[in-house]
Formats: C-alpha cells, structure tokens, sequence
C-alpha cells in the first residue's frame, strides 16, 4: 500500500455555496508536506500545511482534518464518466494505491511514511461543490448511489509525507463498521442507523450525539 500522491487546494471561485471561496481544486505537490492536527472545527484549518477549507461550519477541524480516496476508485469513475480525473479532483488530500479506502474500519489507523499516523473517523458526504466542481447533473445522487466516500481523518501523530510513501495499517477496531456501511446509514439506508453505534468509541462525540438524536425521533414522539 502507498500514498500515490498528496494533493492541496488552490483557493477558486465557489459560486455552487453561499460562500465566496472553495479549496476543493486540490493538485499534487512534490516533496514531504508537513501534517499536524488542525483544532477545533470553525478556522478553516485542516491536517496539511498549505492547504485549508471555506466553509469553516461544514468541512476542516480534527476529525476532518484529512481526507483520502483511492485511486483505484477514481480510475473507475474515470471510466464510467468517460473524462480523465487527475489525482485530487475530488477535493482528496491524499490519493492512495492499493488500499480499500470504502472497506477501511471506523477508528482504524494508518502509518504513512516514518513518522505520521491517522485515524479514520469516518465517510465523505457529498455537497453542492462537489456536484458543480464536477459539473455533471445529478453527481450527488450518483455518488451517493456507489457508497465509495472515501475517508476523512483525523491526525494521531504528526510529522511529514510526500508522494511515495509507504501506507501500512497498524490498527484496526473489534467491530465492522466500514466507511461505506457507514456512508450508507447516514445517506440512503437509515435502517443501518443502529448498527453504527457498534462504533460509538471510534466516531467523533459530535457524530454519536447526531445518529442517537435520529433514533430517537422527533421529540415527544
């Protein structure tokens, strides 16, 4: 497994959302880039230096701070959309090789390169960026039809990577909650609700309290 490349945003135009700007054009770089844990969601900080978010109220913070799709992935909508999709055009800070992303467990961890260690915390939801950025009419429901997410991270430990790097999987939970299955119970499948709570000690606090207000239903009900 490798990290094929690690992309960052070049701050454009974002006409899709009431905001002025958007970070999703992410293009490779070369050399190591420094990873650290961003904070708190609301600055628009996010894992990578360089790089950053707009919409400080839906994107960045630590358990966003870095998000990875695979390119294996990618080479499967390239084909099915017919147009070529470079590494990062889906807004991804890193594009891996040989790794499942959508099958990788809630609360696993990976080691990338020598020094820095993520955890996965949980699925990509699309938006009306993504859908505009890619230009195609019904991207959302189409994307959300494939349940291939990819994965936002959090920062365990950090330090620096570059292209190249090794990716090996040093952790995985005692449950089977994937990133797809959770995708799917927060999109199209909410029957699959409860069975995230499997998870509750790997998913961010602020995703159990949302899932748990869900089941509950409407108050009073």
């Amino acid at each position: 497994m490798q990290l094929r490349s690690v992309n960052i945003g070049r701050p454009r135009p974002n006409p899709w959302k009431p905001v002025d700007l958007t970070g999703i054009d992410k293009r490779p770089v070369t050399g190591p880039v420094a990873v650290a844990a961003p904070g708190p969601k609301g600055t628009g900080a996010v894992g990578l230096a360089g790089d950053r978010v707009f919409d400080v109220k839906h994107h960045g913070g630590d358990d966003q701070a870095v998000y990875a799709y695979a390119r294996e992935d990618l080479d499967g909508w390239q084909q099915e959309l017919g147009r070529e999709l470079p590494d990062g055009v889906f807004g991804e800070n890193l594009t891996t090789l040989g790794l499942d992303v959508n099958g990788a467990l809630i609360g696993e961890r990976w080691r990338i390169g020598e020094q820095v260690v993520l955890q996965v915390t949980g699925p990509r939801v699309p938006c009306g960026t993504f859908q505009g950025w890619l230009d195609r009419a019904g991207w959302i429901k189409r994307f959300t039809g494939a349940a291939l997410p990819g994965a936002y991270l959090r920062v365990v430990r950090g330090g620096e990577i570059a292209a190249g790097d090794r990716l090996e999987l040093v952790h995985r939970p005692d449950h089977e909650v994937t990133v797809a299955f959770c995708f799917r119970a927060l999109t199209a499948e909410p029957d699959l609700l409860p069975r995230l709570l499997d998870a509750h000690e790997d998913l961010p606090a602020r995703e159990v309290e949302k899932i748990r207000a869900r089941l509950a239903g409407p108050r009073g009900a």
